[in-house]
């Protein structure tokens, strides 16, 4: 368990996610905030909390006094949770360095404190909201989709459906031997007959209407079509309730009839894409059958509109993923039904596909799939067919070639979000200095100030060189004349520096200072006493 060296060092360079906590604790630490944080860690999987760090990067060791009868502290943290904790400590050049290892949470068993369940929200902890709860305690539930279905036999199987999942399996794996097997030893082999009987996972993939229909009428996709948004009434409707493998065509085919093409040109390039990508959409469609909540007395709800699609499936993420982790983080709920779907070749890696569908939206110039409105009800997925910037579609493309590289999927989200001037995930900050060592980004500002904007290149490509110039100072005008608006509502009992910071909270301290001074240099603003005393007032 003994942490190197280089291995912290590699701990200090990362973004603080939801594994890892650097705490200062300079002097002393509150045993009972220690032990509410490993509650909190155990229960989103695991981690550690590391003490004598500066939480923020560039991060530094600046030692701890906290818990200097290390054994003493692990058996109160083991005391107080019911559950074990490890933690060493390191001698580092900066100083000492404490570091509580906490492992996760046993399955279906949250970590309490003071009879709380604890969670970490945003700098905060607080307690566990029901939905998570729930997903850690249906952490023990049996695989629904591998449980077998008491009265079902093989007629209840579609024999085409059989036979394009055998001819599926056979093109994936490139096993000839498939062909040869009877449907029973076919299905044997897929986990999809078992000893007791027919699998749910086969009635989803395989089964007839009629069979749904005793079954399991819940397995069943709703798609509808409206001509605009405030149209309460469809204008087509298909419901489809039998095996997925006998009716995935047909309803991309509904999808694609009113799949409007948008034409674009930069100069002699000519070039059309689609409202609705086929990969993506028949990606989400899968991702709604293999991960809804098949207990839920539900269908899945799929709402095409000429320029968006929404896609509604029962129950909430599966365990752990969220609308914020969903592109790096990967689960199952209904694993049987996601190996079948595996071994047909329909889906890769963990079946969710999140990375392809952000990556080939953006590509094409759309927004990034929006899972916003999911709750632990429901997931809500929404496709926007709307190309917003073609040109900057067509800049990636020139630079991929040029420099020869092909962009991860992380890549693009973060070139995204600064494109649209949106929040870089922590978890991809990591990727900005080879985004800006490629002369894709620029940085402007220092410290908290810091901000990126995409390069001077991509501007000019767009002949807009001036919007360029416009972005790189905006920043310190719109800060100077947000803290003189500030002064001017405020002229009667001025303004002190703290309160100047709450108008501009990504600044530093001395940076806010440095705007006042440019504003009093200006003859905007003028400064009464001295020290923290000091009030700032419009002139």
């Amino acid at each position: 368990m003994a942490t190197s060296p280089d291995q912290l060092r590699s701990w200090m360079g990362g973004p603080e996610d939801e594994h890892l906590e650097f705490k200062k604790a300079s002097h002393n630490f509150d045993s009972r905030k220690l032990a509410r944080y490993c509650s909190a860690l155990a229960n989103e999987g695991g981690g550690k909390i590391i003490l004598g760090v500066t939480d923020r990067l560039p991060r530094r060791v600046v030692g701890t006094q906290a818990f200097q009868s290390l054994e003493r502290t692990k058996a109160g943290l083991i005391a107080g949770l019911q559950f074990r904790i490890d933690a060493e400590e390191i001698s580092d050049p900066g100083g000492r360095v404490l570091v509580f290892h906490v492992p996760a949470h046993l399955p279906g068993k949250p970590v309490a404190f003071e009879g709380a369940y604890w969670m970490r929200r945003g700098d905060q902890l607080v307690s566990m909201t029901p939905d998570m709860l729930k997903r850690i305690f249906d952490e023990t539930q049996l695989d629904f989709s591998a449980e077998t279905c008491r009265d079902a036999d093989l007629t209840d199987l579609d024999p085409e459906a059989i036979d394009n999942f055998r001819a599926m399996w056979r093109r994936k794996s490139g096993n000839t031997q498939l062909e040869s097997l009877s449907a029973q030893q076919l299905l044997t082999d897929a986990e999809l007959l078992a000893p007791g009987g027919i699998t749910y996972a086969a009635l989803v993939l395989l089964g007839t209407a009629r069979a749904l229909g005793r079954h399991l009428p819940d397995a069943e996709v709703v798609f509808e079509y409206r001509a605009a948004e405030p149209s309460v009434r469809y204008s087509q409707r298909r419901e489809y309730r039998e095996g997925f493998l006998l009716y995935r065509d047909d309803l991309w085919a509904g999808i694609n009839a009113r799949n409007d093409v948008q034409h674009f040109q930069e100069g002699l390039f000519v070039w059309d894409i689609p409202a609705f990508n086929e990969a993506v959409v028949r990606e989400a469609v899968l991702n709604a059958v293999t991960h809804r909540d098949y207990l839920r007395h539900e269908s899945v709800f799929i709402r095409q509109l000429p320029a968006s699609l929404e896609i509604v499936s029962p129950g909430g993420f599966p365990e752990g993923v969220t609308a914020e982790n969903i592109l790096w983080k990967q689960s199952w709920r209904n694993r049987r039904l996601a190996e079948a779907f595996a071994k047909c070749g329909l889906v890769e890696r963990s079946g969710q596909g999140a990375d392809m569908m952000f990556g080939q939206c953006i590509r094409e110039g759309k927004r990034t799939p929006d899972y916003a409105d999911s709750d632990e009800f429901q997931v809500v997925l929404r496709l926007s067919g709307d190309v917003q910037d073609p040109r900057f579609l067509r800049f990636m493309e020139q630079v991929a070639k040029e420099k020869a590289i092909s962009f991860a999927t992380e890549d693009l989200v973060v070139l995204d979000a600064i494109h649209r001037e949106t929040h870089v995930p922590e978890r991809l900050e990591g990727r900005l200095p080879a985004l800006l060592g490629q002369g894709l980004l620029e940085k402007t500002g220092r410290g908290r100030g810091t901000r990126y904007i995409l390069s001077r290149r991509f501007y000019g490509f767009l002949r807009q060189k001036g919007v360029y110039t416009r972005k790189r100072g905006l920043d310190r005008e719109a800060n100077k004349q947000l803290l003189l608006k500030h002064l001017q509502d405020n002229r009667d009992q001025g303004s002190q520096l703290g309160e100047l910071r709450q108008v501009l909270p990504h600044l530093t301290r001395g940076q806010v200072r440095g705007l006042l001074r440019v504003l009093r240099k200006e003859g905007c603003a003028t400064c009464q006493g001295r020290t923290r005393a000091a009030r700032w007032y419009p002139t």
